[in-house]
């Protein structure tokens, strides 16, 4: 109860009117929308789209025939397909910019130990998000070209249309991203003290199974991808209920020394 008393001390005051929160939500959205749009400018002078599009493409390339190409089907996929890879990169660069305007709003209305927390919460999820989309480009696609080649029959060409591959590796990089994400929901649920740790130890089987469901439904239907993404979030289930009981601990041991019996046996001292 001491601590709760204490926390609304904390904020006691800060409270603002709802017009300068919507002022302020206002703010933060127009400042995202302008580091959005700065990154868009800046991938389309360098690297530029076609550059972009080059470097998503050699997973594929690297499994086909040296003179063939990808191709555009669609009358407006020349336009369209650059543009969506430029706003999808584009979005990936201003990501720690937007989340840092999403913290700036949240931030004045958290306490101090939430926000010790919250915000390496949000540099960990960042950061997994970059790695996710990373383990997709330079492990997942390779891995399933290469078994795309030896399961296609001979007398099939490999020429793929260019939209079609992009919306794939798009869902992947997006599946990947949130899947990594996982250490982080775990944490989230334990800190909110909405789960125990005993719990989602116990939920370990059944986490193993909706993995895999989610998988299935993210990933093209072949067994590399699925595999590649389940093992992954599997092996993060493990990662988050560690952090978790570290972040447990931690706070423990700071509760245990600013508590006031502490306090009174140091003063006797």
């Amino acid at each position: 109860m001491a601590s709760t008393s204490d926390d609304h001390d904390e904020l006691a005051g800060t409270e603002q009117p709802f017009v300068q929160h919507l002022v302020e939500l206002r703010n933060r959205i127009l400042y995202a929308f302008l580091g959005f749009l700065a990154a868009v400018i800046g991938l389309m002078i360098w690297p530029g789209p076609a550059a972009l599009i080059d470097f998503i493409a050699l997973p594929i390339r690297a499994h086909m025939p040296p003179d063939a190409k990808l191709i555009a089907v669609g009358v407006l996929s020349p336009f369209l397909v650059p543009l969506k890879v430029v706003l999808m990169t584009a979005l990936l660069v201003a990501l720690p910019w937007l989340i840092y305007q999403i913290w700036a709003f949240v931030a004045p209305g958290l306490y101090s130990h939430e926000k010790r927390f919250a915000l390496p919460l949000i540099l960990i999820g960042s950061l997994l998000a970059y790695v996710g989309i990373g383990f997709v480009q330079f492990v997942v696609l390779d891995n399933l070209f290469e078994f795309i080649q030896k399961v296609s029959p001979e007398s099939v060409a490999a020429t793929p249309d260019v939209a079609s591959y992009v919306s794939v590796i798009l869902s992947l990089y997006i599946g990947f991203a949130l899947a990594f994400q996982v250490p982080v929901v775990v944490m989230l649920l334990v800190q909110a003290k909405l789960v125990p740790v005993e719990k989602l130890r116990a939920f370990r089987p059944y986490f193993i199974i909706v993995a895999f469901v989610f998988c299935a439904i993210v990933t093209p239907p072949d067994p590399i991808s699925m595999l590649a993404l389940a093992i992954p979030m599997c092996l993060l289930y493990e990662v988050g209920l560690w952090a978790a009981r570290w972040f447990q601990s931690k706070e423990t041991a700071v509760a245990e020394t600013s508590s006031p019996s502490n306090s009174s046996e140091n003063a006797n001292q």
